[in-house]
């Protein structure tokens, strides 16, 4: 089967490489291997050029689905936060190709997924929780699209269009609908009335790169400006991996601590903050249960599901612990999560 996609891109390649290696002073472009070196649940691929010790990766991300401009605004206010995100050699927005750094072969989670000690482990999030509170600290209004009520709104629609009726073929009742928008006027009013800030939206262990020093930061292109909260929620209530309820409220607590020490503009106790960030974990994980489940019908992706019984293991932890879930409560029971 034909790949245009990759057809065009391999025609667009070495112009750039070679506009790259003169700009660079790196002399004239070796003979390179180009290989997969990732793909997302979007329609995005990444691919790894490699030759004489250097490597750089290309973003495939086509038009009309996708868009590289977001990416290349958001990744100059990131680098205005000294973040690191990868440096853009070469683009061509119009077809959708962007020549990179390369930050490396390993994200978080794969370094978590091969084991790593408990200092590495303390090294790596310690340095996220770092990296988040400079980005948040460089916030301001009118940069970003707002994390407003329709966004959120939309997000959560998700789930019972997507989760409940296409993979549970399941119609709510009229009990459940009312618990539902219960349950949605809950979460909406607790994120609405926290501290609006940069979001990254998906700052988690898959999307930050390993390296000696802070981490490389992937995938911002769909940052918005909203609750503080949420970046720190998807940091450790991950979407890939488990973290024991007593130490994911003890990393919360300590980027709680240090972001308040940094000015960023967090509640004065942390219980509070600490129910926030629990909601905006509802909110989430709620959201990702129907995006995954779109992805496996509409997309042909079916792995991404795999992982449901981790997200309604945090909506029931979440549960557990706050009173007010209780319309989330009686949900699951009733669709049989």
């Amino acid at each position: 089967m034909t790949d245009a996609r990759y057809e065009l891109l391999q025609a667009w390649l070495p112009p750039a490489l070679t506009e790259v290696y003169q700009g660079k002073g790196w002399g004239d472009v070796p003979a390179g291997q180009l290989s997969p070196a990732s793909a997302d649940a979007s329609f995005r691929r990444y691919f790894r050029w490699s030759a004489g010790g250097r490597s750089l990766i290309i973003m495939d991300a086509p038009p009309p689905q996708e868009d590289v401009r977001p990416f290349v605004r958001i990744g100059e206010l990131l680098a205005e936060a000294e973040v690191h995100t990868p440096e853009i050699l070469a683009s061509d927005v119009e077809q959708g190709f962007l020549l990179m750094e390369d930050l490396g072969a390993r994200t978080y989670l794969e370094s978590i997924q091969a084991g790593v000690s408990a200092a590495e482990f303390e090294h790596m999030f310690a340095g996220a929780i770092s990296v988040l509170v400079r980005w948040q600290g460089h916030s301001r209004p009118g940069v970003l699209p707002d994390y407003d009520e329709a966004v959120l709104r939309r997000e959560l629609q998700l789930f019972p269009d997507w989760f409940v009726a296409r993979h549970l073929q399941c119609e709510l009742s009229a009990e459940q609908q009312a618990d539902w928008d219960a349950l949605c006027q809950l979460l909406l009013d607790s994120h609405l009335a926290e501290q609006q800030l940069f979001v990254h939206r998906d700052y988690m262990p898959r999307n930050l790169m390993t390296s000696s020093g802070e981490p490389g930061v992937l995938d911002f292109q769909d940052a918005l400006y909203g609750p503080a909260s949420y970046d720190i929620t998807s940091l450790f209530a991950d979407a890939f991996f488990n973290l024991p309820l007593a130490e994911r409220d003890a990393w919360v607590r300590r980027y709680w601590e240090q972001a308040r020490a940094a000015g960023v503009p967090l509640p004065e106790q942390f219980e509070v903050f600490l129910g926030q960030s629990r909601l905006m974990g509802v909110q989430r994980h709620l959201k990702v249960l129907g995006i995954f489940a779109r992805i496996r019908y509409r997309d042909g992706k079916p792995r991404y599901l795999e992982d449901a019984p981790r997200f309604i293991q945090y909506l029931r932890d979440a549960c557990a612990r706050d009173s007010r879930l209780a319309p989330l409560a009686r949900l699951l029971d009733g669709l049989g999560l």
